[in-house]
């Protein structure tokens, strides 16, 4: 029941992008296209997962310990740059077209606000490890999904009329405004 609860309220309730702000960069950068977004949520998904379990280790069985807990933000960022480093080396060899189409999102996902704030979490919530691969798994779902809606809400705005001064960037903030508020509506379930 515990999994249950940390899967939906990651999803739907406090989605990463939509209720807690962290990684809009990708969300309003990579959203063009949903080939794009799903690809970029899926490489945030073996970052987030890994990089979770990883500073998971690190923080019980090195920084904890040793009364180096000052030194997490830094030791997480290098563990989530190397992971990236993994990530666009693997995507360069299988997939040069989505390396092509991620561009300059895929390093910027090293400073990917959703990564690191989610292995914070997963510590500062003191979830057991398996807990914090689900809490990590989820919310790379939440990511990927509020991704990938406004990838078509945007893919749909390119064949409406929209009003001048609304084209652009102005019309996918509200997109991502009402997106965030439908969202809202999930706040009851956990």
């Amino acid at each position: 029941m515990e999994y249950i609860v940390i899967v939906l309220s990651a999803i739907l309730v406090n989605n990463i992008v939509l209720a807690q702000f962290l990684g809009l960069c990708p969300f309003f950068g990579v959203s063009g296209k949903i080939s794009t977004a799903a690809g970029m949520g899926g490489a945030v998904l073996f970052v987030m997962t890994v990089a979770a379990v990883v500073t998971y280790m690190i923080s019980h069985y090195i920084l904890i310990p040793f009364d180096l807990i000052y030194l997490r933000t830094i030791t997480y960022i290098l563990v989530i740059s190397s992971l990236v480093q993994m990530v666009e080396i693997i995507l360069k060899k299988v997939s040069p077209p989505l390396y092509q189409a991620l561009g300059i999102f895929l390093p910027l996902m090293t400073t990917n606000c959703a990564i690191l704030g989610v292995a914070i979490l997963v510590i500062q919530n003191e979830y057991t490890l398996m807990s914090g691969v689900v809490f990590a798994v989820a919310h790379s779902i939440g990511f990927t999904l509020a991704l990938v809606i406004l990838a078509g809400i945007r893919e749909q705005l390119e064949l409406v009329n929209v009003p001048e001064g609304m084209k652009g960037n102005p019309i996918i903030l509200v997109a991502a405004g009402l997106l965030a508020l439908a969202f809202m509506g999930f706040a009851g379930i956990v």
